[in-house]
């Protein structure tokens, strides 16, 4: 862009505007084809202008809450795109939890000929669906939720096989003392990455201790009291497994302050795979939430849509692990 910029005489914003067609911002024809000409001049492949909307899919995406937490962005993100590949585009409302709301979007994608819906829980659950969802003549996908009848394609994180991803790697290291601080226990991970943290025990041959699991919240404050607490056992861990970033990063807290040293005393392993979890010292090693590949999922499975199918298998897409530096093997 400043190549080009520099060649047509204007700024690199217009040159950006112009080159990615970007609506709403008006420009001269003369100054467009000038920066047109600049790029084919200097060997530039001009971008085709983008397919409109009219020629391809509208896809209706509803999620009970968008603000709570990056995952319902990261899905977003990954279906539109995939969408945007096929010339289709995403309409996002946001319910609140407010049933008549969530009825009201419904009718009106109906209303707007969307392609299909999607419907969205922040939390990982089992969903009873709106009656103005039910016997709709389009694909519904459910992302991150499904019903227990499973009359609706439904993609979820594999849970159960990340916490034993997680643990596992800390076994291999060589640990056998491992402790979790996991989330809120009545939510479906924090149950779930606990079944899989206690398979890989159970799979090394480590028996179970309870008091090497401390419930928290999710939060870092939770991670540092927690962490406090294992660390005043008679026989403290040397390892432990925080079953979210925000978690881990209280944990580091307590553990600094109490001088360990991360992962030469004690190695730490977070999930979810937020932004925060590159720049902790030492960086920390943690399971990718797959969000953005659950979005893909969805556009990948509207060209495969059979009408009329009683029951759809429940997709579960692997958390995969992402080794940094916080884990190293027990001293001793």
């Amino acid at each position: 862009m400043t190549d080009v910029a520099r060649e047509a005489g204007c700024s690199q914003a217009t040159v950006s505007f112009v080159l990615n067609h970007s609506p709403g911002i008006k420009l001269s024809p003369e100054t467009k084809q000038r920066v047109f000409e600049a790029a084919r001049r200097l060997g530039y492949a001009v971008p085709a202008m983008p397919v409109p909307a009219s020629r391809g899919r509208r896809i209706g995406f509803i999620a009970d809450q968008l603000a709570t937490s990056p995952e319902a962005m990261v899905a977003i993100e990954g279906l539109t795109q995939a969408a945007r590949a096929g010339g289709d585009v995403v309409l996002v409302a946001q319910t609140h939890n407010d049933a008549e709301l969530e009825a009201e979007l419904i009718r009106t994608f109906v209303e707007q000929r969307v392609s299909a819906l999607v419907y969205m829980t922040i939390f990982t659950r089992e969903v009873v669906l709106p009656e103005a969802l039910v016997g709709l003549d389009m694909p519904v996908y459910l992302l991150n939720c499904y019903t227990t009848n499973q009359t609706y394609p439904a993609v979820v994180p594999s849970e159960i096989a990340g916490g034993q991803r997680s643990t596992r790697h800390l076994i291999e290291s060589g640990h056998r003392r491992i402790a979790t601080i996991t989330g809120e226990i009545w939510m479906e991970a924090a149950q779930d990455r606990l079944k899989g943290y206690r398979r890989a025990l159970a799979t090394a041959d480590i028996p179970f201790d309870p008091r090497l699991v401390v419930e928290g919240d999710w939060s870092a404050s939770a991670g540092y009291d927690a962490t406090r607490q294992l660390l005043a056992l008679p026989e403290p861990p040397t390892a432990i497994f925080c079953q979210n970033d925000r978690t881990a990063i209280g944990c580091y807290e307590a553990l600094k302050e109490a001088g360990y040293d991360i992962p030469g005393d004690m190695a730490v392993v977070g999930y979810d795979d937020e932004e925060i979890s590159r720049h902790l010292h030492p960086r920390l090693t943690t399971s990718i939430l797959p969000h953005r590949a659950m979005g893909q999922w969805i556009v990948e499975q509207l060209g495969e849509f059979v009408p009329g199918q009683e029951r759809y298998p429940l997709v579960k897409l692997e958390c995969p692990l992402v080794e940094r530096d916080s884990v190293a093997g027990p001293r001793g």
